[in-house]
């Protein structure tokens, strides 16, 4: 018997979830492509909503959830020192040995990290997850998949910041990296439509992802175009990008499958 909950039974819980307000998560569309990864790596789908929040248009992994699962897959971890000032732990897992990881707010102060109310109330906390997220993604990456913690994804730069293209068309979006075809061999070219040349290079597929999932962010924030040129939009960028998209495991591929789909009910 199949464990596979029917679309549309996700579909009723991702409104409920979005209403709710209660996870972060701010629209339908959101929750249910949380849900879909869920979904796709083998978890119920209301998972999504305990264990992911959706940050500036990110899927970010709670830190005890991102804990929970390196200790299900076999990892450990022993807490050496953990203050205010300091918190060193050693993580280590069968398949990518032993590593100490140490973050201190010194460190976090002189890369611009603690100007936020948590860094400033909730210390040891914030540090203790960053010494997670590194340390797991250290000796066992393969359990987050590229997936960043909430603390990793509140301190990313703020959309309004970035240069915010006006639509996928050429003349419109200037690229963040010039590339050349020499140098491009060794890197995943982003596409967008009508547009010969890569929007971004990435280094491996976890980074094209991300590349991948800021894009459709930016399209449906887009405030100039309607939801029909934005369904357009999504499917075209998935269709230059297939080439990527076919190198992918199942779950990258679900995860990119969902969050360029889940406009086509509007």
């Amino acid at each position: 018997m199949s464990n596979l909950v029917p679309i549309n039974d996700i579909e009723k819980m991702a409104l409920a979830v979005a209403k709710s307000q209660l996870f972060g998560v701010k629209t339908a569309e959101q929750a249910m492509a949380l849900m879909l990864i869920a979904q796709a790596e083998g978890m119920h789908p209301a998972i999504a909503a305990r264990d992911y929040h959706v940050i500036q248009g990110r899927p970010a992994l709670k830190a005890d959830a991102m804990m929970a699962r390196f200790q299900a897959a076999g990892g450990k971890v022993e807490w050496q020192t953990y203050t205010d000032k300091e918190v060193t732990g050693v993580f280590s897992h069968s398949q990518g040995g032993s590593v100490s990881i140490t973050w201190t707010f010194d460190m976090a102060t002189k890369i611009g990290l603690t100007g936020k109310d948590n860094w400033r109330n909730y210390p040891r906390a914030m540090l203790r997850a960053r010494c997670i997220s590194e340390g797991i993604r250290t000796v066992y990456p393969g359990c987050i998949a590229g997936t960043y913690t909430d603390e990793e994804t509140e301190e990313f730069a703020p959309k309004e910041k970035q240069a915010e293209p006006k639509n996928m068309g050429a003349a419109e979006i200037v690229a963040d990296i010039e590339f050349s075809k020499e140098a491009g061999a060794n890197f995943l070219p982003l596409y967008i439509p009508d547009n010969p040349d890569p929007f971004s290079n990435s280094m491996d597929l976890e980074s094209w992802e991300i590349s991948f999932h800021d894009m459709v962010a930016r399209v449906k924030a887009s405030q100039k175009i309607s939801d029909a040129e934005k369904r357009d939009k999504l499917k075209r960028l998935k269709e230059v990008n297939q080439e990527i998209i076919d190198k992918m495991d199942a779950v990258m591929k679900m995860r990119v499958m969902a969050a360029s789909n889940s406009l086509e009910e509007i």
